[in-house]
C-alpha cells in the first residue's frame, strides 16, 4: 500500500499543477488533496476518520475559501436577492464555505439518523459527518452535494460487486455449513446473509468523490447542464 499511496499522491500533485498552475487555487487544492488522501486511506485501513484531521481541515477550508471562493453561485444569488448587492469576495467565499459545511454534514447526518431508525443500528459513524463538514468548507454547497451523490453511488456499486464476488467465491462457506447443521437455515441463504453484511468505509468513497469533484467538477457540471436542458 505504501508505494501506491506515494504514487497516487505524486500523480495528484502533478494533476493539480496541470489543472490550476502556480496559483492560489493550486495551493488550496494541494492542501485539500493531502487531507483527503490521509482520510481516505485511514478509513480504508482502520475504519476511522480522525478528528485530528477533520477539524483542522475544516478551519483550513474556511480560510482557503475566503481567499479562493468555491466555484458556487448559490451564495452570490442568495446574497444579491436579500441585500440587492454583491458581497465582497472574502465574505462570499466564507459564506460559501459555511453553507457547504452545514449542508454536507447535516445531509449526511440526516441520512444516518433515518438509517438507524429504520434498521435499528448505525450505518455510518459521526466521522463521515465531520468529514463532510470539512469537504463542504472547501467545496461549497454544490461541491458537497456532488461529493455525497458520487460517493454514495460509488460505494453502492462497489459494495454490490464485492457482495456478489464473495458469494460466488464461497466466502464463509464452512461457517454457513456449521450453522446449517444447527438448523439455522439453508447453506446458500446463510452464505448470502453473511456476504450481504460485509461493510465498506463510506469515508473512502466520499474522499474519492471529493477528488473527482475538484479535478473534474467543471466538466461534470457542464455535462449535467446539457443533460438537464435536453430533458
Amino acid at each position: 500500500m505504501y508505494p501506491l499511496v506515494e504514487l497516487a499522491t505524486g500523480v495528484l500533485f502533478v494533476a493539480c499543477y496541470l489543472e490550476f498552475g502556480l496559483t492560489q487555487a493550486a495551493v488550496k487544492w494541494l492542501f485539500f488533496t493531502c487531507l483527503i488522501i490521509v482520510l481516505t486511506i485511514t478509513d480504508l485501513r482502520i475504519r476511522m476518520l480522525p478528528d485530528l484531521v477533520n477539524w483542522p481541515g475544516f478551519v483550513a477550508g474556511l480560510f482557503f475559501s475566503a481567499v479562493v471562493p468555491p466555484d458556487d453561485s448559490f451564495v452570490v444569488s442568495l446574497y444579491a436577492a436579500l441585500f440587492h448587492r454583491m458581497p465582497p469576495r472574502p465574505v462570499q467565499g466564507l459564506l460559501d464555505a459555511l453553507l457547504g459545511a452545514a449542508f454536507g454534514s447535516f445531509l449526511l447526518w440526516a441520512v444516518a439518523a433515518i438509517y438507524k431508525r429504520v434498521r435499528g443500528h448505525e450505518g455510518m459513524g459521526m466521522g463521515d459527518v465531520k468529514m463532510m463538514a470539512m469537504v463542504g468548507a472547501f467545496l461549497g454547497v454544490r461541491g458537497a452535494f456532488l461529493t455525497i451523490l458520487l460517493g454514495t453511488l460509488l460505494g453502492t456499486l462497489v459494495g454490490v460487486a464485492i457482495i456478489l464476488v464473495l458469494y460466488a467465491a464461497g466466502w464463509q462457506r464452512k461457517l454457513a455449513e456449521r450453522a446449517s447443521r444447527r438448523q439455522m437455515g439453508g447453506v446458500n441463504a446463510l452464505r448470502w446473509a453473511l456476504a450481504s453484511q460485509y461493510q465498506l468505509p463510506l469515508g473512502t468513497f466520499l474522499g474519492i468523490a471529493a477528488l473527482l469533484v475538484v479535478y473534474f467538477g467543471p466538466e461534470m457540471m457542464m455535462r449535467w447542464s446539457q443533460l438537464f436542458r435536453v430533458i
